[in-house]
């Protein structure tokens, strides 16, 4: 364990105040269907039949993935015009992502508040971060894409929880010193980022992204010889898919990339030229996407 989440963890299960709060903050259990594409995953040799009989069981998932898979961003030259169809021209892996996309979606919803931005930018990110990992080779675009999605994920529990939460965000966003973590920590003795990880956990995750979703404002990890490499690309990833997605909706000042530009940069051995290239190659993703 690294030294940065060595101090996060006992913020988690010691202090009994955190713990009670905790079990006060609804994580939805991992549904019973990704429990069941995750199984067949898994397996050494997947089999796209057993997946397929495993999504088409459930007739709205099965419509949600038909119309990702048939949507812009994938600019399949057919048209999946079945379950089995989708998973043979996506692939199991591409198919589970998705589906992992579509169930978290489902699995959460807060009452009077809308989450269409939240999903819209989550899922920006994933396709932004799997772009990237791609092209600079640092981790796999499967992992990327599952931590895109879910970095976040622990925002909706929290609105859900606090009435004032969607004013800590808001302070949060504009904070330039303190992390972004500090200022929820201080208002409700948690963070999206430590009951995300949770929640990544609970439903079986792979750990780096649980570990990078603790940790992902705590940008002096990515100096940290101690954390995992997978960890530390997936928070610099998100740094630079982050900034590239509100260059995109024209916001060119944040302070989570003032905080955190630099350091993500080093370690992925970006010069400022590169990360100009990067951002364009996301504004064109973005733009196919519509």
């Amino acid at each position: 364990m690294t030294s940065s989440a060595a101090q996060a963890a006992p913020r988690l299960t010691t202090e009994q105040s955190v713990d009670a709060l905790i079990k006060t903050i609804r994580i939805p259990p991992r549904p019973s269907l990704l429990a069941d594409v995750q199984a067949e995953l898994a397996v050494e040799d997947p089999d796209p039949r057993r997946l397929t009989t495993i999504i088409a069981n459930d007739v709205a998932m099965s419509a949600s993935l038909l119309k990702l898979a048939n949507s812009s961003f994938f600019g399949l030259r057919l048209k999946a015009k079945s379950v089995e169809h989708a998973v043979s021209l996506l692939g199991i892996t591409q198919c589970g992502n998705l589906m992992t996309g579509i169930i978290a979606r489902q699995s959460l919803q807060v009452e009077k508040v809308s989450l269409i931005k939240f999903w819209d930018f989550s899922t920006k990110r994933a396709q932004a971060m799997t772009q990237l990992a791609r092209r600079m080779r640092v981790c796999t675009g499967d992992l990327a894409h599952t931590f895109g999605l879910f970095c976040d994920i622990g925002i909706p529990l929290l609105l859900e929880r606090f009435p004032d939460y969607a004013e800590t965000l808001e302070l949060a966003n504009k904070e330039a010193n303190q992390s972004f973590t500090a200022v929820e920590e201080q208002r409700h003795t948690t963070s999206h980022a430590a009951i995300g990880s949770l929640m990544a956990r609970t439903w079986g995750l792979p750990e780096s992204v649980s570990m990078a979703i603790l940790l992902h404002h705590d940008y002096d990890v990515l100096d940290d010889p101690g954390t995992e490499e997978s960890v530390k690309s997936l928070i610099a990833l998100a740094v630079l898919a982050e900034y590239g997605i509100q260059k995109y909706h024209g916001q060119e000042f944040s302070c989570e990339w003032e905080k955190g530009g630099e350091a993500a940069c080093a370690f992925l051995g970006l010069s400022a030229d590169d990360v100009e290239d990067r951002f364009e190659e996301l504004h064109e993703l973005f733009n196919h996407s519509h």
